[in-house]
């Protein structure tokens, strides 16, 4: 088993972010050994950059960067300053499980490039659904990728420039380069992260919105593979609305 080093840095997207951002922050501390947290910044204008100075004066190892782009551009700058060997994408509104990085360094393997920890969302509380959730999810993981909480062999994507009008699929983009480099990517059911998924989702709007966004950047045989996966999370979203 290769080793990972004894820190990790960790990329996170941020752009009025407070909601979740201070539950975020605090499991990558508790459950990661950060080297550095890069904070790849929207220009909020709420109070998420008061909350990332809070920890930099408690840990004193964060650097902002400031990005007027979207995620493809976001998620570029923050791979240009990884130091480390490996790294960690965090987004601002999942809070990471117990001892998450641990965990994922049992996947390490030389022909390892990433480890993804899948996502849960946090309405969902009955088992069944639960099931079919991951079932799914992971589905569609291993159509597009995702960067919810994905560890990755910084050597295995350093090079990589991704193309700054992929908003939306750039997940996709970063886990088709990794494995273009040769290496494989885990995808695994522990670790995982909880994904607190902002209130506008459970409309009718909200979820018609994310699919129409899907199309508009999504390539007609990426979007195929992912339809019936995308309707049953619209079926979830209609639900949680009218239950909510």
């Amino acid at each position: 088993m290769t080793a990972v080093g004894e820190s990790v840095d960790v990329v996170l997207l941020t752009k009025d972010s407070e909601r979740v951002l201070r539950r975020c922050v605090e499991s990558i501390y508790r459950n990661v050994p950060v080297a550095q947290l890069i904070v790849v910044d929207g220009y909020s204008k709420d109070n998420t950059l008061q909350i990332i100075t809070e920890f930099d004066d408690k840990y004193h190892n964060v650097k902002v960067v400031m990005d007027r782009g979207n995620r493809a551009t976001a998620r570029q700058k923050g791979i240009e300053h990884v130091t480390a060997e490996w790294f960690l994408f965090v987004d601002s509104d999942v809070v990471l499980c117990r001892d998450w990085y641990k965990k994922a360094k049992k996947y390490i393997q030389p022909d390892v490039g990433a480890v993804w920890g899948i996502e849960v969302w946090s309405t969902i509380t009955n088992p069944k659904t639960l099931r079919l959730f991951l079932t799914t999810t992971r589905k569609i993981f291993e159509v597009r990728g995702g960067t919810h909480d994905t560890l990755i062999r910084t050597s295995s994507i350093k090079d990589i420039k991704i193309p700054p009008d992929l908003h939306v699929f750039e997940d996709s983009y970063i886990k088709d380069w990794i494995a273009g480099k040769g290496y494989r990517v885990v995808a695994c059911y522990s670790p995982f992260c909880i994904h607190y998924r902002p209130e506008q989702v459970w409309t009718l709007r909200g979820s018609l919105g994310l699919i129409a966004e899907a199309f508009e950047y999504g390539s007609p045989q990426l979007i195929s593979r992912l339809l019936l996966a995308y309707g049953f999370y619209t079926v979830y979203s209609v639900y949680q609305m009218l239950n909510s």
